[in-house]
């Protein structure tokens, strides 16, 4: 996280509706955020807690991301290190760290991944899927379910919010969830 105060909301965003609808629902949130001043300790800073895992912790989504384009954000998870490697603690995923999760999940427990693929597939075709869904399929390895899970949901509406007029989400469904 930053040096900067950040204003610190919690809010649920139901994915239920088109793709435009739940964009609609998060960019109007946004839209109520106050103008920074200039640059620095003068911008404005927000964390929106956005989903809560089964561990507790929490996912959020960073304003301004550190490119600093418009609606983007950037999705953290709370006590996560995604950097394996030993280098600077990173606390948000990028679709390489589930990807590669996902084909182990898949190559570990491929009838169980089915579920999870399924999951999955609800979030992209912009439903909402419950704890106790989310519950049912469990594997001996990786992220818990209910991570990949809620992180894919945000992955999708951040690609729909930064790729209005182009594929949104559906690049990420491409490219980053193998098909069972």
């Amino acid at each position: 996280m930053s040096k900067y105060k950040h204003n610190e909301i919690t809010i649920h965003f139901s994915n239920e509706g088109t793709r435009n609808e739940v964009r609609k629902r998060v960019v109007d949130k946004l839209f109520k955020e106050v103008p920074g001043t200039g640059n620095e300790e003068n911008a404005s800073r927000y964390l929106y807690y956005v989903e809560t895992l089964s561990t507790g912790d929490r996912i959020y989504l960073q304003r301004p991301a550190n490119l600093h384009n418009g609606f983007d954000f950037l999705i953290c998870v709370e006590n996560q290190n995604y950097n394996k490697e030993g280098g600077r603690k990173r606390n948000y995923p990028k679709h390489e760290d589930l990807i590669a999760d996902l084909q182990m999940k898949k190559s570990s427990n491929p009838e169980m991944y089915v579920k999870l693929y399924e999951l999955i597939k609800n979030i992209y075709e912009c439903h909402d899927v419950s704890d106790m869904e989310i519950a049912k399929v469990k594997f001996e390895t990786g992220l818990a379910t209910d991570h990949i899970v809620k992180v894919f949901k945000w992955f999708f509406i951040e690609q729909d919010i930064r790729y209005w007029n182009y594929s949104g989400r559906m690049k990420t469904w491409k490219e980053a969830v193998p098909k069972p």
